[in-house]
């Protein structure tokens, strides 16, 4: 039942004082073990087909839109129609170690109106997977999302079939809300489509959580977690 009603009785939602969020900008996301840049064919084309290219089996690609590419020439056809626009905003995440681009990430389906905002089109190379930079990277799209922009709602969806996704949406802290059926059709396959958030009120505590886990203090010797992210929250 509703806390409250509207003068006919019938229950209503909680009133929002809303002024709108921000347009992601097109400006660096800064961190300890990576760097998100928006992205530029001329400085992230060569390194992310080498990176990519690690993945002998194509298996980082089955749930994208776009298969693997043979060549750099391929890629960077790809990424001039795909990657430049301002929704999907995409970013290279680059090692700070290496200073080399090693996976990309975009924000999309972006409403400042209504505040909803995606993080989609994730793919990670081998060298950046299992990493404190793929968390990190992660935790700076949100934190850009929440604390720079003011968003009510960050959203992550995948192929149900995903099982990796799956997983690492609810590592990351979002919130599985159900699953929409025939929802796409890619790649001459069905997609049914699991939808998973995070809202404003859930960041404070996740935020704690990232920091307390990112910590240089939490890796050992080997660079191995001491503590999962999990046990922070």
């Amino acid at each position: 039942m509703a806390d409250r009603v509207n003068h006919l009785g019938q229950p209503i939602g909680d009133d929002v004082v809303w002024a709108g969020a921000k347009t992601p900008p097109r400006s660096n996301m800064d961190g300890q073990y990576c760097r998100l840049e928006p992205i530029d064919i001329d400085r992230h084309a060569a390194d992310l087909f080498k990176a990519f290219s690690a993945d002998k089996t194509g298996g980082i690609w089955t749930y994208l839109f776009t298969d693997p590419f043979a060549t750099e020439a391929d890629l960077r056809e790809w990424m001039n129609n795909a990657c430049l626009g301002d929704d999907p905003l995409f970013h290279a995440v680059i090692d700070k170690r290496t200073d080399k681009a090693v996976g990309f990430a975009t924000f999309m389906r972006i409403d400042p109106v209504m505040g909803v905002i995606e993080v989609g089109n994730i793919n990670f190379a081998p060298a950046l997977q299992r990493t404190p930079a793929a968390t990190e990277a992660m935790f700076l799209m949100m934190q850009r999302v929440f604390n720079e922009l003011g968003y009510r709602r960050y959203e992550w969806k995948c192929d149900n079939l995903n099982a990796p996704s799956h997983k690492a949406a609810k590592r990351l802290g979002f919130t599985y809300e159900g699953l929409f059926r025939q929802a796409l059709v890619y790649k001459d396959r069905n997609r049914d489509t699991a939808w998973f958030s995070i809202i404003d009120t859930e960041w404070p505590p996740l935020k704690k959580a990232f920091i307390a886990w990112l910590d240089a203090d939490n890796f050992d010797e080997s660079g191995n977690q001491i503590r999962k992210l999990e046990e922070f929250r």
